[in-house]
């Protein structure tokens, strides 16, 4: 998902009193599921643009139901949802970014997943944690997003790369190997620093070992493993191997195209734009899994669906949830958008089964791992892309940075 603008800080006035006005939920067995009745759903982005043509689709078969789609753009969702839980109108079911759960679920606006009909086991686990907060699961998987590897593959050849990097040390090495013998002017496209810089570095950081916040739910941005990640990331910019200022809506796919760039990581979208917009690139790049360094592991991305714990339809809405997560939804949700599935068994079949591009995402999303939600999750990784950026511009060590970046995550961490 991208994030929308910052307004953490209306949230954090409100969530105290959301709290107590909203966690005991409806209060009375609301509207049964058969019952003629009328949904409210809202969706971000390009999900919610195409969202409504599932919903008539779904209302042929559930002819009791009227499901009113209402596309929101992720420039506003935020804010938008801020608004509607402070007063208590939340529809029945709304998308949730991964970045967005933890503090609404916190709020005591979101109702908790029912197990009988949504199973865990289901999922990949990185996109059943995004749901999760607080030891219960807010958000039932919809889809998940993940980073994995775009490289040339024609002017790997002029480089004398024979395969795709399997390890950190194998993508540096190809980096310098595309400038020096292929005369790309750059080796890698990563993240010089800005918003979501972050999103860029967890390639590096997680396949090291390390985390923002770990396991036990406490600030881990300083491990040995983090400052590793943060010096082996902040080395591409030393050795000029990769930019260090990037304009605002940078396009990396452009200088893919030119062969300005010939390797950068990026989310399962690009696929389709490379495609579309650059015809004559068939057959010279490829995907491959993010290079190991104590392993392969990516970003977990994607979104969840949520039931307003107000909702007097949360019969009908845990149906609907339950077909749009289930493998049959999700089968059909991926044809239409090509958002990768969260739910595994959606991957057994069709090109999802078939397709070895397709096959790449579904080995990442694997061992794809998620930050644990957090009510300022999004004020946590802004301490991060702060301290990216000071090393790219080598302004600071590693070390310095994240000692800096923990210091002010300790007290954010709930």
């Amino acid at each position: 998902m991208n994030r929308a603008a910052a307004t953490g800080s209306i949230a954090l006035t409100l969530a105290s009193a959301l709290t107590l006005t909203a966690c005991g939920g409806s209060g009375g067995a609301g509207v049964a599921a058969d019952a003629k009745q009328t949904l409210t759903v809202w969706a971000m982005g390009t999900e919610g643009e195409k969202l409504g043509d599932v919903a008539k689709e779904y209302e042929k078969t559930h002819s009791n139901l009227t499901v009113k789609v209402t596309p929101i753009g992720w420039d506003v969702a935020h804010q938008k949802l801020v608004a509607a839980a402070a007063a208590g109108k939340l529809p029945d079911v709304v998308q949730m970014g991964g970045s967005y759960l933890g503090e609404f679920a916190d709020m005591g606006v979101l109702e908790p997943v029912d197990s009988k009909t949504i199973h865990e086991t289901d999922y990949f686990p990185a996109a059943w944690q995004q749901g999760s907060y607080d030891g219960k699961t807010y958000g039932a998987p919809w889809y998940v997003d993940t980073r994995v590897l775009f490289y040339r593959t024609d002017l790997a050849k002029k480089a004398g790369i024979e395969k795709a990097p399997a390890t950190m040390a194998d993508l540096q090495s190809a980096a310098e190997a595309y400038q020096e013998k292929a005369g790309t002017k750059w080796g890698l496209s990563i993240q010089p620093g800005g918003l979501d810089t972050v999103q860029s570095f967890y390639q590096f950081l997680y396949s090291a070992g390390g985390a923002i916040i770990d396991d036990d739910g406490k600030a881990a941005v300083n491990s040995a493993a983090a400052v590793k990640a943060l010096e082996n990331y902040g080395s591409y910019f030393d050795k000029g191997l990769s930019e260090k200022s990037v304009r605002p809506g940078y396009d990396v796919t452009k200088d893919f195209n030119t062969g300005a760039v010939p390797m950068f990581f990026g989310g399962p979208w690009l696929t389709n734009l490379i495609d579309e917009n650059y015809p004559d690139l068939k057959g010279k790049w490829a995907v491959a899994p993010v290079p190991a360094d104590v392993a392969s592991v990516s970003m977990a991305g994607g979104s969840s669906l949520a039931i307003s714990a107000d909702s007097d339809h949360k019969a009908a809405a845990k149906e609907l949830v339950a077909y749009l997560t289930g493998a049959k939804g999700q089968t059909d949700w991926f044809e239409r958008t090509n958002d990768l599935p969260a739910n595994t068994e959606a991957w057994t079949t069709g090109d999802l089964a078939d397709d070895p591009t397709m096959q790449v995402w579904r080995q990442q999303m694997d061992t794809a791992r998620a930050t644990p939600s957090q009510p300022k999750l999004t004020e946590i990784t802004s301490k991060v892309d702060t301290a990216i950026e000071s090393v790219t511009q080598g302004k600071s060590s590693a070390k310095e940075a994240l000692d800096k970046a923990q210091s002010e995550i300790e007290g954010l961490v709930q």
